[in-house]
């Protein structure tokens, strides 16, 4: 009985487990609850052992069903890796390759991995999509091969990510606003008194963050060039990729706050490529996201080089200072 054990089993028996119950796993399986539950009662036949009591009004994990799912997750992840290595054997250039990217990844280092690719790649046609966080069901539905997210999103088991670059977040105001006169950090009470503009849902960003909502009056503006804009207009308080503002801070347009309990530059976040586990991305992907990441090694050159020049600047009249201290010795001595 046991060799008539299948994998799409025992993927069904981690999803009812993940999920808590048969029929959220039917939506993630895209199944009816009933073929769940039918696919669950069969397996345990099978196995001759009880997966989940069932008496409550949502299904729990027996003690063996908790037993045997770390080795179905063993199963499926060897199984998910051997056809990610033929895949990556076989060796075959997609003819398609989709990406969904978040609206905060960087759009200059986007951009110029677009024009790399389409140089190296003129036979693989590229679709994307640039969205506010919604980048994770597109992946994980098959519609996208490649997403682009924020280490903020809540990415499921069956994704694999890997990290791309970082980008610093601070929180702005207009310098018309009340908020822009503080000095130093600003108590969370006196948050409470303005507009909280985001762009992102408030818990996703706590899950990141630690503490994303300040205030309880919320404006949510899906377009982050909305949200820029309704911030230079003074209307309330929010965080803005560092590289979207930057011209607006040196103009003095925008005024960079610091919340109680935030980092003082703001909070650096991490952003990912995810692709299914399952489904790994080909050369053209594989060139992509080895090329988004190329930008952020180059990143951490110059602002090394910067540090060792800015040291150099410095130690340069240290030394030349020396030189004179020793000449006016010399003649005194003399």
């Amino acid at each position: 009985m046991l060799d008539g054990v299948s994998l799409d089993q025992l993927r069904t028996f981690i999803a009812a487990a993940d999920e808590g119950s048969f029929s959220a796993a039917g939506r993630r399986l895209r199944r009816a609850q009933s073929v769940v539950s039918q696919t669950l009662a069969n397996l345990e036949g099978q196995l001759r052992v009880k997966l989940f009591d069932r008496s409550a009004r949502l299904p729990v994990l027996t003690d063996q069903g908790r037993a045997l799912l770390a080795a179905a997750r063993a199963v499926a992840g060897n199984v998910d890796l051997f056809k990610a290595r033929a895949k990556s054997l076989a060796g075959g250039l997609e003819p398609e390759l989709s990406v969904a990217v978040d609206v905060m990844f960087p759009v200059a280092t986007f951009t110029a991995a677009v024009a790399d690719f389409q140089k190296g790649f003129p036979t693989t046609l590229l679709k994307f999509d640039v969205e506010s966080s919604a980048v994770v069901e597109p992946v994980l539905d098959g519609r996208c091969a490649v997403g682009v997210v924020g280490s903020w999103s809540n990415t499921p088991a069956q994704l694999t990510h890997e990290r791309l670059l970082s980008i610093r977040v601070p929180m702005v105001v207009s310098s018309r606003h009340p908020l822009a006169t503080h000095r130093g950090t600003i108590p969370a009470a006196a948050l409470t008194e303005h507009v909280q503009l985001t762009h992102i849902d408030p818990v996703d960003v706590s899950r990141a963050y630690g503490s994303g909502t300040w205030s309880p009056r919320i404006w949510r503006l899906s377009h982050l060039g909305a949200k820029l804009a309704f911030l230079r207009q003074g209307l309330g308080f929010g965080a803005l990729p560092l590289h979207m503002i930057q011209a607006d801070l040196a103009s003095g347009e925008l005024v960079q706050i610091t919340a109680e309990g935030m980092p003082p530059g703001g909070h650096v976040i991490a952003m990912l490529a995810i692709y299914r586990t399952d489904s790994p991305p080909g050369p053209a992907g594989r060139w992509f996201i080895d090329r988004l990441k190329q930008e952020d090694a180059q990143s951490s050159k110059e602002r090394t080089a910067l540090r060792s020049a800015s040291n150099s600047s410095i130690a340069k009249p240290q030394r030349s200072s020396m030189r004179r201290a020793l000449v006016r010795n010399k003649k005194r001595t003399r």
